[in-house]
């Protein structure tokens, strides 16, 4: 019987929002145990300079979630890199904390700012999805019939909405299921 835990040595791993905190920490750990891993984030973030201090066996993809052409750039540079993907851990996300209506302030939450929230995190992570599995599909079946994982993380907002996080809270349940 084939254990479900496999090593991630050799793996070639594609991470978003891995500049900072979940993600770096994510792409960080992953190189350290022999992955090969792409760090997907914005061209103005510090996914370049994560991606120098961890080595050789990781490369930074800047590209925006929402775009579809960046993150098909994203991939092919993946794959020219590192021949393959065998993998895509989605960390990317952003927050808006505000009420729908702040009585106090007498302001309405801000509509752009709802649509990008929706757009990153939930449009944005299945932008990446949807390019990675195309990638993997290439991959040869493993002895478990798989060629690769998908691993889409959320805060704990997707289980216990907080004051001020309607907009937020929402976006990460859809992240949650595991995609088949």
């Amino acid at each position: 019987m084939t254990s479900a835990v496999c090593s991630t040595k050799g793996l070639v791993t594609l991470v978003t929002g891995a500049a900072s905190g979940l993600g770096q920490g994510t792409a960080t750990r992953l190189v350290n145990q022999g992955a090969k891993v792409a760090i997907l984030d914005l061209p103005n973030s510090k996914g370049a300079e994560v991606a120098k201090s961890l080595g050789e066996n990781c490369i930074f993809t800047p590209a925006d979630v929402t775009s579809e052409e960046q993150v098909q750039g994203a991939f092919e540079a993946v794959k020219q890199k590192f021949g393959r993907v065998d993998g895509v851990v989605n960390c990317a996300g952003i927050a808006y904390a505000f009420k729908l209506y702040n009585f106090k302030k007498g302001k309405m939450a801000d509509l752009d700012k709802i649509k990008r929230t929706l757009d990153v995190n939930v449009s944005g992570t299945f932008n990446v999805i949807r390019y990675g599995v195309q990638l993997m599909g290439e991959n040869k079946k493993d002895d478990m019939q798989q060629r690769g994982v998908i691993i889409s993380t959320a805060s704990v907002a997707a289980f216990d909405g907080q004051v001020g996080q309607i907009f937020t809270a929402p976006t990460r349940p859809l992240r949650v299921p595991s995609p088949r």
